[in-house]
């Protein structure tokens, strides 16, 4: 058996606020350091993207690519010898009334190859939507008229709702979306068969829902730079390298959820292990609150205040939080005596090291300390799952490998995040680390 860790929701170069250095070669690389090894191409609906995905990967498995070996080939490792492999996925914006509302949906759409892919961009240019516009471009449609242009480019593209639960675009937030999949996409409903939890909510929280019993689960960084590349994953195992392909990949997620079909799973290649999560907490659309006022709440306060920021007076930004209390029909008690797929919480390699010296992630000791374990112990993942912590001590710092064991047993803090600000983590509080400081556990 083979487990394979999957992101399925990144951005390129060429979509807004993103970074410069997303190329595909410098994702791989960053995937390897990472621990990620199958990502999304993402946008592959820009033109020079998309040119940049068919002149640089090659079909390896069905539906499944690699970088193209170099010309001529260099003596060292080189860049087609990547272990890291790409299926072709995108993030499109959905804007358009529907039933009386304006609806802001972003979904994740998948196609089993580059030339479906290609013939889909045709069909959306030919229906006068500017591509080049963004990497991530608006589209006036509705989600379900979306899906169908989809399924009539070709039956095997795949939509996933993203971050199903943030307020602006998600399909269940409370600024635009739905309240159930149904209401969003009737009789086609039945093709979605999975949504993206995203940062802000975690599987415990979309288990409150009965209606979402029987759709799978994924959970995906929407990276925006190299390093937030596989900041939520999924950890899916295959039977053999040969049975990794984007049918397999898609029918593993797609058989996970816990209420399984007549046929059940035994004709499939693999089975969906676990998801890799924020805490919930520090995704920027946790709570409720208002930004510029820098005020905010838990749903129950809200609740108190209706809905209006005692500050500016002005309406808050209900977080997922609210929203999913708002749409649950179970407690959380009653949820989680339910069969469902695990998770495991991680908080980023280099945050945790920064908040162990107590200095900021992107600081030349953070960095220092980051690639030493990294050159030592493996990828990332490798270090934040199964690395023993009294290693991970022995080749950093003692407090490294406590916090690491802290984060694995969810003895954390986080301050919530809220209207687009992202949640604190702390491993340690100032007391403690004040405390460790004193017996010489940190530098």
């Amino acid at each position: 058996m083979i487990q394979q860790i999957i992101d399925l929701h990144i951005h390129s170069k060429y979509s807004r606020a993103c970074s410069k250095s997303l190329e595909l070669s410098e994702i791989a690389k960053a995937c390897a350091i990472r621990g990620v090894d199958i990502v999304a191409t993402g946008d592959f609906t820009h033109p020079k993207w998309f040119e940049h995905i068919k002149t640089s990967l090659v079909e390896e498995n069905e539906g499944v690519y690699k970088l193209k070996a170099p010309t001529p080939p260099t003596p060292s490792r080189a860049e087609g010898d990547s272990e890291t492999r790409f299926i072709i996925g995108t993030e499109l914006s959905c804007i358009k009334k529907h039933k009386d509302k304006t609806r802001r949906i972003h979904v994740c759409v998948f196609a089993p190859n580059i030339e479906v892919a290609e013939k889909f961009n045709n069909k959306l240019e030919t229906m006068g939507f500017n591509l080049r516009s963004d990497g991530r471009p608006i589209l006036g449609l509705t989600v379900k008229q979306l899906l169908e242009i989809m399924l009539e480019t070709d039956e095997r593209m795949i939509m996933i709702p993203a971050h199903a639960w943030t307020p602006w675009f998600g399909i269940f937030g409370s600024k635009g979306g739905y309240n159930s999949l149904e209401e969003a996409f009737e009789e086609l409903t039945p093709k979605i068969f999975a949504i993206e939890t995203g940062l802000s909510s975690d599987p415990p929280m979309n288990w409150r829902l009965s209606k979402l019993d029987k759709i799978a689960l994924v959970s995906n960084s929407d990276a925006h730079s190299l390093e937030k590349i596989g900041r939520e994953a999924n950890v899916l195992e295959f039977v053999d390298e040969k049975a990794i392909t984007y049918e397999n990949i898609f029918n593993v997620i797609k058989e996970s959820c816990h209420v399984k079909s007549a046929s059940s799973a035994d004709h499939v290649a693999g089975k969906l292990l676990y998801t890799i999560e924020f805490f919930p907490e520090e995704g920027k659309y946790h709570y409720d609150g208002h930004a510029n006022c820098k005020f905010v709440c838990a749903p129950e306060e809200s609740r108190k205040l209706k809905n209006i920021c005692p500050k500016c007076k002005k309406e808050l930004v209900i977080g997922v939080m609210n929203r999913v209390t708002e749409l649950a029909d179970r407690t959380e008690e009653e949820a989680k005596k339910i069969k469902h797929v695990p998770f495991k919480s991680l908080v980023p390699l280099p945050e945790i090291i920064a908040d162990c010296f107590n200095c900021g992630v992107s600081t030349k000791r953070v960095k220092e300390v980051y690639n030493k374990l990294i050159k030592k112990l493996g990828n990332e993942f490798n270090i934040l799952l199964n690395i023993d912590t009294q290693e991970i001590a022995f080749t950093s710092e003692p407090i490294i490998g406590e916090a690491v064991e802290r984060v694995r047993t969810g003895k954390i803090y986080v301050r919530p995040g809220y209207d687009g600000e992202f949640g604190v983590v702390k491993v340690f509080s100032d007391e403690e680390r004040v405390g460790k400081k004193q017996i010489g556990l940190e530098l």
